[in-house]
């Protein structure tokens, strides 16, 4: 059985360790310091690194980290030229397979965040790591794609089990609930996502994981076919009812939120 655990990095960075007996496992390691005190303090052997996009919050951390632990470094082929320390460039649809971890990673190109951004998802316990693509109740800012391709890249996303647990790179969660209650301030599911959010954070504990089949309910990101937020994009400026032009129209509404 695979044990994934959270070590918080920097203000809001969650660095995803996958553990299983004494192999480890990290996702996006911005900060070394976290992960080598993990290793240490659970007498872990790391056995790789993946990487979801180029941004130094999620890889920063490299170097330090592969001074102490030569091991493969797996991440977007597409960004290889700004993630200098890949071993192993990964394009969509590649099957990474990692047996002593049990896992068979399912590669997906999700650009939109950065162009090169991928994702990778497991059937098999039935998780995704998301890096910041997708977030619980929100989605990675547009820095280098389109709301085409963000929007086409989260339809990918939804298409995947309503069980699969999602590992988001931060903590936004409160902050995006509050967003999501402007853009549907009658959705129930959204206000009592809030309150176990609060109970969660109050008790100092990460509110991720999430789950898909919970996201398609209360991420406005994931319901531009949802009747309130289609009029919610619309007193925003959106021009038609279709996924696209929804999405866009409140994802800009987000980013002057």
């Amino acid at each position: 059985m695979i044990q994934i655990t959270a070590l918080p990095a920097f203000t809001d960075n969650y660095i995803w360790l996958l553990r299983h007996g004494s192999d480890a496992l990290v996702v996006d390691p911005g900060d070394a310091q976290p992960v080598l005190d993990a290793l240490r303090d659970q007498q872990l052997q790391l056995r790789g690194v993946l990487i979801t996009h180029h941004h130094p919050d999620h890889i920063g951390g490299l170097p330090e980290l592969l001074k102490h632990h030569d091991v493969p470094v797996y991440g977007p082929a597409a960004e290889s030229k700004t993630i200098t320390r890949l071993s192993h460039q990964l394009k969509d649809g590649d099957c990474l397979r990692l047996p002593q971890f049990g896992l068979e990673l399912e590669v997906i190109a999700v650009p939109g965040h950065t162009l090169g951004h991928i994702v990778y998802y497991a059937a098999e316990p039935g998780l995704l790591l998301a890096g910041d693509t997708l977030f619980s109740a929100g989605c990675g800012r547009l820095f280098e794609g389109s709301p085409e391709q963000m929007q086409r890249s989260l339809s990918r996303l939804r298409q995947l089990p309503g069980e699969t647990q999602i590992y988001c790179a931060h903590e936004y969660t409160l902050a995006n609930m509050a967003f999501a209650q402007q853009v549907e301030p009658n959705n129930t599911a959204i206000k009592e996502a809030v309150i176990a959010a609060e109970n969660m954070r109050d008790e100092s504990r990460p509110t991720l994981p999430t789950r898909l089949d919970r996201e398609c309910k209360i991420n406005p990101f994931l319901r531009w076919d949802a009747e309130e937020v289609i009029a919610s994009a619309h007193a925003q400026g959106a021009k038609g009812a279709d996924p696209v032009s929804v999405f866009a129209a409140i994802r800009a509404w987000k980013d002057r939120y």
